[in-house]
């Protein structure tokens, strides 16, 4: 079974669960509002319509964190609509991870999430599986694309270690230490393919002058 279809955080509400154990990335998804409301002033001044914003998050995993990026969003464009005396955006949200992540629970935070948000306007949310090193989402249709503590992981295993028949992790120190400089190559050649594909996949989903935030 390939990676797209294999992998996730762990499910449910257990003490091993991701809903248990992403305090970490929480503290990530904070440090990044600053840059979603700087990204919602840009979206206002260099794009001429307002009334449909789409907003897309990569890689939103399950748990407590799935919707605090979108949900900020949603707050942000709320607030700059009401300072600005105009009327509030119709938004939608498009919630992205692979197919295996645990969405039943994203869906049960949905309800909390619009009563949040419903003195914002309207908004419609939407699930969307699939592996974001493919196209998503139709051409010029996402004004604000966010994502945290995603990119990281890459679209497969180098293919060069897969030939060479190198494991990811060798518990053998020795052999790890020699081939180290051949892994970290086939590693960096990996990620350079999978962000150029990534950004030019986003590049085409977006909205003219469409805003993107990651937390680098």
């Amino acid at each position: 079974m390939s990676s797209g279809q294999s992998l996730h955080m762990n499910r449910g509400e257990g003490e091993a669960s991701y809903a248990r154990n992403s305090t970490t990335q929480n503290a990530g998804q904070n440090r990044m509002k600053h840059l979603i409301q700087e990204a919602i002033t840009n979206l206002w001044k260099n794009t001429n319509t307002h009334k449909n914003i789409v907003i897309a998050d990569l890689g939103c995993s399950a748990g407590p964190n799935a919707l605090t990026l979108v949900k900020t969003a949603v707050d942000a464009i709320f607030h700059h609509c009401s300072d600005h005396k105009e009327i509030a955006s119709e938004i939608s949200v498009l919630l992205n991870d692979l197919p295996d992540n645990d969405f039943n629970d994203v869906a049960k935070r949905l309800y909390a999430f619009q009563q949040s948000t419903q003195d914002c306007g309207p908004a419609v949310t939407a699930i969307v599986p699939g592996s974001f090193y493919k196209k998503l989402f139709t051409s010029n249709s996402v004004n604000l694309v966010l994502s945290s503590h995603s990119l990281n992981w890459l679209s497969q295993v180098p293919e060069d270690l897969k030939k060479s028949r190198i494991p990811v992790y060798d518990k053998d120190e020795g052999l790890r230490q020699a081939r180290r400089p051949f892994v970290v190559q086939a590693f960096s050649q990996q990620f350079r393919k999978d962000f150029a594909i990534f950004l030019n996949t986003r590049a085409k989903e977006l909205v003219p002058n469409g805003q993107w935030c990651f937390p680098w």
